[in-house]
């Protein structure tokens, strides 16, 4: 009976935190982001940042390790990409070159551990991407695209929390695709944010 008890309590526990922490919202601005300001072609060379937590998140044990997670996916997507770019020969003299810099805006990420003991009461991940891409010899940006992606409560609850580092995955895609779509012309791209 105690341990009935205690998970029950849990439970609401994770109810009532989940739903407290919902109230922040984190959602993209637009559902297309606008196109950089010049095609990417125009640069020679892409240095890619480590990606960065906002101050107001970084607190949180389970948001340091989503960020890892999504460190992890950017480098195999975007890392690969720039990588690849790099190879290639120089276009023009002199060579230019543009500073990828991603920054986790806003993040609501539900752990396998809430996952396992309040599952869908823990509620919804939800994360904001923030990409600036900037000018290294001038400091212009050329673009702050940002990628929005959510993983819905009773999803992360069927799958264990796979869902929830599902979304990390398709906001990495999503800043590849930005970076693919607008090499040859700036025509922006999804943000991943669709209206309900």
């Amino acid at each position: 009976m105690g341990v009935r008890r205690f998970v029950l309590g849990m439970v609401l526990a994770g109810a009532v935190v989940g739903q407290a922490l919902a109230k922040d919202e984190i959602r993209a601005s637009a559902e297309v982001n606008p196109p950089p300001a010049e095609a990417l072609a125009a640069f020679d060379r892409y240095e890619l940042r480590p990606a960065t937590l906002s101050d107001a998140y970084a607190g949180h044990k389970t948001n340091q390790e989503a960020l890892a997670s999504f460190q992890r996916n950017l480098d195999e997507r975007v890392g690969a990409w720039v990588a690849e770019r790099n190879a290639a020969p120089a276009a023009h003299s002199p060579v230019r070159t543009l500073v990828v810099e991603p920054r986790i805006e806003k993040i609501r990420f539900i752990s396998g551990g809430a996952r396992f003991w309040a599952g869908a009461f823990a509620g919804s991940s939800r994360i904001l991407v923030k990409m600036k891409l900037t000018d290294q010899a001038t400091g212009q940006v050329i673009a702050e695209p940002e990628f929005y992606q959510h993983a819905k409560g009773m999803a992360g609850a069927w799958t264990f929390g796979a869902a929830d580092n599902s979304m990390l995955v398709r906001s990495a895609s999503l800043a590849l695709d930005y970076l693919k779509d607008n090499h040859a012309t700036a025509q922006g791209g999804r943000t991943g944010w669709e209206k309900e």
